[in-house]
């Protein structure tokens, strides 16, 4: 794997991370996310409230103790609707490190969303496939995955759970903090239409045959 972009160093690993993401709008007032570790530990948090959440141009990713780890601002006006991205919590004035965007304003291609990191020649990502089924892949300038989005399956039963939680598995050496920001944008996206929900379903794996199967929901 060749450089990657990093915006926050303490979120990268040297194994592979399998993190449950938990839609926490089912439960409390407001639209947000939980996410937890392996362990059950809270590693990331989004809070947006308010009945017209959908229509914040700014989003901020948290730490567990609410310290902004990076925002996304949307970037008007703009064909693609395109996002921004900075470090820690967004300044008047500041530039951004990345945007992403629709790849075409036309059709829907699997490879809808691009990813251009500023001031990194040669450091870029794609996203591909169908977040509305929570499976889709980000891929490198090389073409290599450094993260995936997938349905969660309850161990003990093999049943897939529903799309409310799902699994964000960060590979070895890439920003789990980046990845986590981009599926704030794909949430974002997806209430747009952005991706075709036609596509098959993914294939159920079971526990034994998926190192990252090891609890329904986080303790």
């Amino acid at each position: 794997m060749g450089e990657e972009l990093v915006m926050q160093e303490g979120y990268v690993a040297n194994e592979e991370r399998y993190l449950t993401v938990l839609k926490t709008s089912l439960f409390f007032n407001g639209d947000g996310f939980a996410v937890y570790d392996s362990k059950g530990q809270l590693v990331f948090r989004f809070d947006s409230y308010g009945p017209r959440s959908r229509d914040k141009d700014e989003l901020v990713l948290m730490d567990p103790n609410g310290r902004s780890l990076l925002t996304l601002r949307r970037k008007k006006p703009s064909l693609h609707q395109r996002w921004e991205g900075f470090r820690g919590e967004r300044r008047e004035g500041e530039r951004a490190v990345f945007s992403v965007k629709r790849s075409s304003i036309i059709g829907r291609s699997r490879t809808s969303v691009a990813v251009e990191v500023y001031d990194r020649a040669g450091v870029e990502y794609l996203i591909e496939g169908c977040f509305r089924q929570r499976w889709c892949k980000v891929l490198n300038a090389g073409k290599e995955t450094v993260a995936e989005i997938r349905r969660k399956v309850d161990p003990t039963t093999s049943v897939m759970l529903g799309k409310e939680v799902f699994w964000l598995c960060v590979k070895p050496g890439f920003d789990a903090a980046f990845a986590m920001g981009l599926v704030l944008v794909l949430d974002e996206m997806n209430g747009e239409n952005y991706f075709d929900d036609r596509m098959e379903e993914p294939v159920v794996r079971s526990a034994a045959e998926d190192p990252g199967l090891v609890s329904p929901l986080p303790v």
